[in-house]
């Protein structure tokens, strides 16, 4: 079996399986989109959209976050990892938000990588969720399902979203790499038992 007729098996067994996708991190808009995403760093999304509710309802736009302190937005995040670096960061990407883009969240990987916590990972989630550009973002799930699945020999994210968007047409890309957290988290933890991995099963087990 070739790459891409593993990558085409992949695709239609998660469609099955996932139909539709909804975004795991609650936002309303692109701001607190990427501001969820940029708190996922090393941390559960569950314990992200346990914390979000708290910070949005304080800090829900750039003009709010930026008036807060480093301290008030600290306590905001109380429960997640990283929360010095992360509360500095939201701070810095407010306050630019705020006098060089007029309070609205830029259009361009360019443009979002360079705001305080934003890497590219976060751009391209923003870009594909909140704007509808095709993107591929590639996080530990797709990384280790794709180097699983014999779809990438990549050492690292870069490499694997590059193989990634060779592998599979753009108009798939912005509800795949959903599909394939999803799975991830439900079929192939990455600790804990793989019996339920299907595909897996379907791509390297003989008949």
């Amino acid at each position: 079996m070739t790459k891409k007729q593993r990558a085409k098996i992949v695709q239609e067994e998660l469609e099955k399986l996932y139909p539709e996708v909804p975004i795991p991190l609650e936002h309303k808009d692109a701001y607190t989109l990427m501001v969820a995403v940029a708190l996922s760093a090393q941390t559960t999304d569950k314990k992200v959209n346990q914390i979000t509710p708290g910070l949005f309802a304080v800090a829900d736009t750039p003009e709010k976050m930026a008036k807060l302190s480093v301290e008030e937005i600290k306590e905001l995040l109380s429960g997640i990892g990283l929360t010095n670096s992360k509360a500095k960061n939201l701070k810095k990407m407010a306050e630019v938000l705020v006098e060089k883009y007029n309070s609205v969240v830029p259009q361009t990987y360019e443009e979002l990588e360079e705001l305080a916590g934003v890497g590219h990972k976060t751009a391209s989630v923003v870009m594909s969720q909140a704007f509808g550009f095709p993107a591929f973002p590639v996080d530990t799930h797709i990384h280790r399902l794709m180097k699983q699945w014999k779809l990438t020999s990549g050492k690292n994210v870069v490499e694997t979203e590059r193989d990634a968007k060779n592998l599979w047409d753009e108009s798939l890309w912005n509800k795949l790499h959903l599909q394939i957290i999803y799975y991830g988290r439900e079929y192939s933890p990455a600790r804990g038992s793989q019996e339920r991995d299907l595909i897996t099963k379907m791509l390297f087990e003989k008949p």
